[in-house]
């Protein structure tokens, strides 16, 4: 596994600026991500920014979102890596069961979540923007406990 290194985007230069442009040159929502309650995270592979991913918690739950990686950083562990370390800080934080939306089901399937109903998520994460109107009913949801 590639050593992946996180900094909060709001402590990264620039960070959530590069973090919007990662995420609007993948087409994923980026109109809540100033007042999104997630924490933002930066990686960073030998210093250069490989790419981002956020985490936000509600009690017991979190939810994964918007993961990506930069193109040349692809198909080395990077993604993994990266969330790792999400799912890392989110059970430091007394988090039992992840939640997401992807349209990459098969990436986050070999990191053991499971596919399942967006209306099984529990209350507080189905009331997010991310569940509510910003990721596609192509995007499929997924859990696993950590």
């Amino acid at each position: 596994m590639t050593a992946v290194a996180l900094r909060p985007a709001a402590e990264d230069d620039a960070g959530l600026e590069y973090v919007a442009a990662l995420l609007d040159a993948e087409g994923l929502p980026v109109s809540d991500l100033h007042e999104s309650p997630a924490t933002f995270y930066v990686a960073r592979v030998d210093g250069d920014r490989a790419g981002a991913g956020g985490i936000e918690t509600y009690g017991t739950d979190a939810l994964l979102r918007s993961v990506v990686v930069e193109p040349d950083s692809r198909g080395q562990g990077v993604g993994d890596a990266l969330c790792a370390a999400l799912e890392d800080r989110a059970r430091k934080r007394g988090v039992e069961d992840v939640y997401l939306l992807t349209t990459i089901p098969a990436f986050f399937a070999a990191r053991g979540y499971e596919w399942t109903d967006r209306e099984a998520a529990p209350p507080a994460v189905r009331a997010t923007g991310e569940f509510e109107s910003l990721c596609p009913d192509a995007a499929v949801a997924m859990w696993r406990s950590l």
